[in-house]
C-alpha cells in the first residue's frame, strides 16, 4: 500500500513523502519516492504520523466500571478500549492496570484477570496493547505472585505507587470515601485497612527493591509515580528506575532531567491548560525542557490534541511536540521497532487533518499494516 501525497513526519522534519507500506509484512518497505504495486491512500491535505505510543493509559477503568459497583465483563470492556484508542491514533496501548491492595477494581485478583486478558485477547486487538503495572508499594502479600509476572517476561513497564493515605502523601490520596466506595467497603473498613497495612511501612522499601531487581534483571521499564522530591527521584534512580512519572514539583522535574531520566506528564493537562488537581502544568513544563513524554492517563483522545494544542501554542513545533507522542515513549518503553516512518520500522501510521489545529482530526489509523480505523473512505483505493 502507498500512502501518497501527504506531509510525512520524516527525520524531525514534515515533508512531502510517500510511504510504502508491505501490509502482509506490517512493516514500512520505503519512505520518499520508492515504488509501491499495491492500493493507494490519497493522503493529499493530510499530516502523515507515526503511530502514538501510549505508556500510561487507565481510560479502560471506566469500561471495566462506568459507575461505582457496576462492573461489566474484561474482554468487553478491553475490545472497547481498544476501540477507543485506535480511533484517536493510539496504536500502541500500555494499560495502567494497578495492583492495590484494595479490594475490587485495583485488586491483585482483577489485575491478574486483566493481565490474563490481554494476553488472550491480544490476536483480537487492532492496537499492540501491552501490560503497565501499576504496583501499589503497600501490597507486599502480592510481591511474590508479581515477580513472577516479571520474571516471566509478562510485564511491559512497572510502576511504583504509592496511593496509601497518610499526611505525607499527595492531596489526591486523602479522598477516604471515594477510594472506598471503588474498593467496595464502608468508609470505617477502609481505615481499618490503612491502618493495618501502615503498620508494616519498615518493609515496603525492602519490597520495591526486591521487585526492581527482578524487572531489571529481565529489562523492564520502571517508573516511579508521584514522586515528591529530589530525594525521592534519586532514590529510585539508584534503582534503575528511569522514568519520572508525574513528579509533583518543578526541582523533582529539574533533578531529574539534569539526570537523564525520561519525565512522563498526562496529555490532558496540555489539553486542560493545566494539572486538574493543580499541580505543575505539562506546556510549562515542555517548554523549560522538563519533559519528555506525554501519556493519556484518564482521557485517550488526549495525546492527538496535546501535540497539535502544543504546536497552536507556540510551546514547540509539531515537530517536536509529536516526538513527545511517539518516538520518545516508544524508546523509553524499549520498543526501537515504531515510534518513526523508517524502512524496516512496524506500520504503525495514522493520518491526520490538522488544518483546525485546536481541533485535529484523525482520517485513519493503520496498525501493524491493517487499515484498523477509516473515516473518508473514498481515499483508500
Amino acid at each position: 500500500m502507498r500512502v501518497q501525497g501527504g506531509l510525512a513526519l520524516v527525520d524531525g522534519q514534515l515533508v512531502e513523502a510517500d510511504v510504502v507500506i508491505d501490509e502482509a509484512a506490517g512493516l514500512i518497505t520505503g519512505v520518499g519516492t520508492a515504488a509501491g504495486n499495491g492500493r493507494c491512500f490519497d493522503a493529499r491535505g493530510l499530516h502523515v504520523l507515526p503511530g502514538i505510543v501510549d505508556i500510561h493509559g487507565d481510560a479502560f477503568e471506566r469500561q471495566l466500571m462506568p459507575r461505582p459497583g457496576v462492573g461489566f465483563p474484561i474482554d468487553v470492556a478491553l475490545l472497547e478500549s481498544d476501540r477507543q484508542g485506535v480511533s484517536n491514533g493510539i496504536t500502541t496501548m500500555f494499560h495502567g492496570v494497578t495492583c492495590s491492595w484494595e479490594p475490587g477494581l485495583r485488586s491483585i485478583d482483577n489485575a491478574r484477570a486483566i493481565l490474563g486478558a490481554i494476553e488472550s485477547l491480544k490476536p483480537a486487538l487492532s492496537s499492540d496493547t501491552r501490560f503497565h503495572l501499576r504496583y501499589e508499594t503497600f501490597n507486599l502479600d502480592a510481591e511474590d505472585e508479581v515477580v513472577g509476572w516479571l520474571s516471566e517476561g509478562r510485564v511491559g513497564m512497572l510502576g511504583f505507587n504509592d496511593h496509601m493515605p497518610g499526611e505525607n502523601t499527595p492531596p489526591r490520596t486523602r479522598k477516604i470515601a471515594q477510594m472506598a466506595e471503588r474498593a467496595g467497603l464502608s468508609p470505617e473498613d477502609f481505615v481499618a485497612l490503612v491502618h493495618r497495612l501502615r503498620a508494616r511501612a519498615e518493609e515496603v522499601p525492602g519490597s520495591i527493591g526486591r521487585l526492581a531487581a527482578a524487572a531489571d534483571q529481565q529489562t523492564t521499564p520502571m517508573l516511579s509515580h508521584d514522586d515528591m522530591s529530589p530525594e525521592q527521584r534519586r532514590w529510585f534512580r539508584d534503582l534503575n528506575c528511569r522514568l519520572a512519572e508525574f513528579p509533583t514539583t518543578a526541582e523533582t522535574a529539574q533533578d531529574a532531567i539534569a539526570a537523564g531520566d525520561d519525565i512522563v506528564l498526562g496529555a490532558p493537562n496540555v489539553v486542560r491548560g493545566g494539572s486538574h488537581i493543580g499541580w505543575i502544568g505539562a506546556a510549562d513544563m515542555i517548554a523549560r525542557g522538563c519533559c519528555t513524554i506525554l501519556a493519556s492517563d484518564y482521557y485517550y483522545p488526549a495525546p492527538l490534541l496535546a501535540a497539535y494544542r502544543l504546536a497552536a501554542d507556540k510551546v514547540a513545533p509539531l515537530e517536536q511536540a509529536w516526538s513527545y507522542v511517539s518516538t520518545r515513549p516508544a524508546k523509553a518503553a524499549g520498543l526501537a521497532d515504531r515510534g518513526a516512518l523508517a524502512a524496516g520500522k512496524r506500520a504503525d501510521v495514522i493520518l491526520v487533518d490538522g488544518s483546525d489545529a485546536q481541533r485535529p482530526r484523525l482520517v485513519a489509523t493503520i496498525c501493524n499494516g491493517r487499515v484498523a480505523h477509516l473515516t473518508e473512505a473514498h481515499r483508500l483505493q
